[in-house]
């Protein structure tokens, strides 16, 4: 049977004890995680329990390898998952090297690719369809540690919304049946560095943003037949961060960081609500918002943070009395800040140094936190059960105490290495690592 789709914005988290307003529309049930970031678009499941403790051996209730590669978050929704990901096809072709400049760190393009979107068995990991909806040589190849798939899909539990940056946006239905698509041309990313940005729904529209090194651009999409609802010129370069859905006081916004501004869009018309400076170039974490408030940072040539007021919010609110709290350091890069209950987790840059303060304040509780033998991270923080759980590159994943004076409960390690962010719904943790998907789970059963 299909769930009914869920239209209110805002609900009150009883478990995290906080009035949500960041949330789009795109909730299922406590045992969804419908988009990046997660049921509340925070990086937290507020009603789950996962396992604190695993191995190779201990609380594997499956693992699957998947075909290609990509670093897109494993979307779940009832007894499916939804992932995409890139497979290299045909003859091997001479290197085809990225033109940008600055290019440093680079893969280069050999092979055409099919970009793939796949569903894949929640109880025991086998795919139930997959679909190939774009093949191409890729114009760049990215940072050798992307990959061209690593932009979330997003589903309303009657659709499966994938945008691969260059390589179009799809709607395909719960079965894998194409509805329709878009092509915007290729992206010309900063250092060659390739595209990330996932999309969002809200209502009957999905709105993607375009920021590279070229003319950038916020659009919104009817999500029934694809066409073009609006579509804004921003004045921005390359960014990697997902745009929100922020609900404040009845009113929605779209909301989307980026080197020259964080600008809230009035949804259905791309009306710029307000704006506001301070974030640096290279915006790669997505902002999280609740409790009538935005966290956006950044952290390339400077770090910063900015903690906005949404209420009474108009026009450019650069240094007004909208800006909560700033910060200029410990602030992150790669990974997304997670808000959890009345609490703001962020990494410094995507090392292995974990701040929590109190949202409302920015004021520190307790202060950066060493992760010990934790390696670069890319995946972003999440949490529940009363944890927060951070997964490193190298294949650890440390589980610490949400709480005024956090406590390491573990330090867990697979055969594998994590750039995808993790998934939680209901008991389960689904990590995405380079070789296969991991469904962890203490018991037998959803």
């Amino acid at each position: 049977m299909k769930r009914e789709h869920l239209n209110s914005l805002a609900f009150l988290s009883v478990s995290c004890g906080i009035l949500w307003v960041g949330i789009a529309d795109t909730r299922g049930s406590e045992n969804d995680w419908p988009q990046w970031r997660g049921p509340l678009g925070t990086g937290a499941a507020p009603d789950a329990d996962p396992p604190v403790e695993w191995s190779e051996a201990k609380h594997i209730r499956w693992k699957a390898a998947l075909p290609g590669k990509g670093h897109s978050t494993p979307i779940i929704w009832g007894d499916r998952i939804y992932l995409t990901t890139a497979i290299p096809v045909g003859e091997a072709l001479p290197p085809k090297h990225s033109t940008a400049p600055g290019t440093h760190d680079g893969v280069p393009v050999t092979q055409r690719h099919e970009f793939i979107v796949l569903a894949v068995n929640r109880r025991d990991g086998k795919i139930r369809w997959q679909k190939t909806v774009h093949k191409k040589l890729p114009h760049e190849g990215g940072h050798y540690t992307g990959s061209l798939a690593s932009n979330s899909a997003v589903t309303d539990g009657e659709h499966v919304f994938a945008f691969f940056g260059s390589h179009g946006l799809y709607c395909l239905d719960m079965d894998g049946e194409l509805k329709w698509q878009q092509q915007f041309g290729e992206m010309q990313t900063k250092h060659g560095h390739g595209e990330s940005a996932s999309p969002v729904l809200h209502g009957e529209m999905v709105f993607i943003n375009w920021d590279h090194d070229g003319p950038c651009f916020v659009a919104a999409f009817d999500n029934r037949t694809g066409q073009q609802r609006w579509k804004v010129d921003r004045d921005e370069e390359t960014s990697w961060s997902s745009p929100i859905m922020v609900e404040n006081d009845g009113q929605p916004m779209l909301i989307v960081a980026g080197t020259n501004r964080v600008r809230a869009y009035e949804p259905a018309t791309g009306r710029v609500i307000w704006e506001c400076g301070g974030l640096s170039s290279n915006i790669v974490a997505t902002p999280v918002a609740g409790d009538g408030m935005v966290f956006a940072g950044s952290s390339y040539e400077k770090r910063a943070m900015l903690a906005i007021r949404l209420d009474r919010a108009k026009g450019d609110i650069t240094g007004t009395d909208r800006i909560a709290w700033t910060r200029s350091r410990g602030t992150p890069y790669v990974p997304s800040p997670l808000l959890y209950g009345d609490s703001l987790y962020f990494l410094t840059h995507y090392q292995g140094v974990l701040s929590r303060v109190e949202a409302v304040t920015g004021v520190d509780k307790p202060g950066p936190i060493r992760l010990g033998s934790m390696g670069n991270i890319y995946a972003s923080p999440v949490a529940g059960g009363g944890r927060v759980y951070v997964t490193d590159l190298e294949g650890k994943t440390i589980v610490i105490s949400h709480e005024d004076q956090p406590k390491v409960l573990a330090v867990n390690e697979l055969d594998d290495g994590f750039a995808a962010s993790a998934a939680i719904v209901g008991r389960e943790l689904f990590l995405r690592g380079k070789k296969q998907l991991y469904c962890i789970a203490e018991k037998a059963g959803k």
